[in-house]
């Protein structure tokens, strides 16, 4: 059997880029080399493509982070500038070697060689990867591709929108208020009175498009306000303010498939420090993973069903992990938001709820190419033309 070549794409230009690579190991690791060829497309910080030489093998992000740091003193760009071919093609992407002579000649210019793909799985975290502008892309290539559509990526990305979206769909969520950096700019101080009468301190303070927990604050009085609405404004123009749950728990559960979604057993994620930003999730190792969650039934089936409410909502495909907050006092569950390209390594909670859900890491792998491929198919029979 013809084995599916697939480009794994990675890195990025968001503040989310060790976490890619992190997860982009993983795939590297897991595929199936009877199956698959995997191509390895690394998006640098600057936006450059790259056909790498060899994928990334650090499995954390503190390990890709401490790389980074190692690196920082001798900067190697290695591998060959590559691009995408935005129309339908039969070579998916064009590989540019600018130091090779052309054939016959001894004038020195870039050589460029075609390669086709039958799936692209990125595997991107954040803005310019994980909020529909890759994914506009690939439809305009007409490839294949791993998760979610244009749609649902930029729904699920932006926190703002997304929580417009769920309130209409009727799903449970917290009080909040989105201001636009500008108008902090222009009037901090009546906000700073507006916000705390409308949503009361403790305040979440968070960038409408970013995840990984990146520039989100907990603001318990006024004093911190201003420095975390700087914070959220340096990451995006579009700044989520959000009323903390009352005694929140954690919870987690993993959506797979198209048109008729699974939801996995939900987890429990107790965080090593006081909410479960950047520095808990990746680089301390005191969190703790709770699988499956010690929820009463009704409560995890709410979970589940919710998961998929929001899964569907925002029109999702592939993949999502939607993430909840359970107030212990009253037992209100609450959805917080959807992530359409979650962590992906072995231990990221997205793998580890479908592997206690009886999937494991390649067989995952496995589903999630199929998905992208019938989802593909089934494009493909839309009319184009009204003749």
């Amino acid at each position: 059997m013809k084995r599916l070549r697939v480009g794994v794409l990675y890195g990025g230009r968001s503040g989310e880029h060790e976490v890619s690579l992190a997860s982009a190991a993983s795939v590297f690791a897991h595929l199936d080399r009877t199956r698959y060829e995997p191509v390895p497309i690394r998006i640098e910080k600057d936006g450059r493509w790259m056909l790498a030489d060899k994928p990334p093998t650090a499995i954390s992000a503190s390990e890709v982070i401490e790389q980074a740091r190692l690196e920082a003193a001798r900067p190697i760009r290695s591998g060959r500038e590559v691009h995408l071919v935005a129309h339908p093609s039969d070579e998916t992407i064009l590989s540019i070697d600018r130091f090779k002579k052309q054939r016959d000649s001894d004038i020195p210019g870039a050589v460029v060689t075609g390669l086709a793909l039958d799936v692209i799985f990125p595997v991107l975290h954040g803005p310019y990867g994980e909020d529909g502008t890759i994914q506009g892309l690939l439809e305009l290539a007409n490839v294949p591709y791993v998760g979610a559509g244009v749609l649902a990526s930029a729904v699920g990305m932006d926190k703002a929108v997304m929580k417009v979206v769920f309130t209409a769909r009727g799903l449970p969520v917290g009080a909040y208020r989105i201001v636009l950096r500008h108008e902090w700019e222009q009037n901090a101080e009546r906000l700073g009175r507006d916000l705390p009468r409308a949503l009361k301190y403790p305040m979440f303070v968070k960038p409408a498009n970013l995840g990984s927990s990146v520039g989100i604050s907990k603001v318990k009085s006024a004093d911190r306000l201003r420095e975390a609405m700087a914070l959220a404004g340096s990451f995006d123009r579009k700044i989520v303010v959000e009323a903390a749950i009352p005694d929140a728990r954690e919870i987690e559960c993993a959506v797979l498939g198209n048109d008729e979604p699974e939801a996995s057993v939900p987890g429990e994620v107790i965080p090593s420090r006081e909410f479960y930003d950047y520095e808990a999730k990746y680089i301390d190792e005191g969190s703790q993973i709770i699988i499956p969650a010690d929820l009463p039934k009704t409560t995890a089936q709410d979970v589940q069903r919710l998961a998929i409410e929001a899964f569907k909502a925002i029109d999702g495909a592939g993949m999502a992990r939607v993430d909840f907050l359970l107030s212990r006092p009253d037992g209100t569950v609450y959805v917080n938001e959807v992530n359409t390209i979650p962590g992906f390594t072995t231990i990221s909670m997205y793998s580890k709820l479908w592997a206690a859900s009886g999937v494991e890491y390649p067989a995952l792998l496995d589903r999630l190419v199929s998905l992208a491929l019938e989802r593909h198919a089934e494009k493909q029979q839309l009319r184009t033309s009204l003749t």
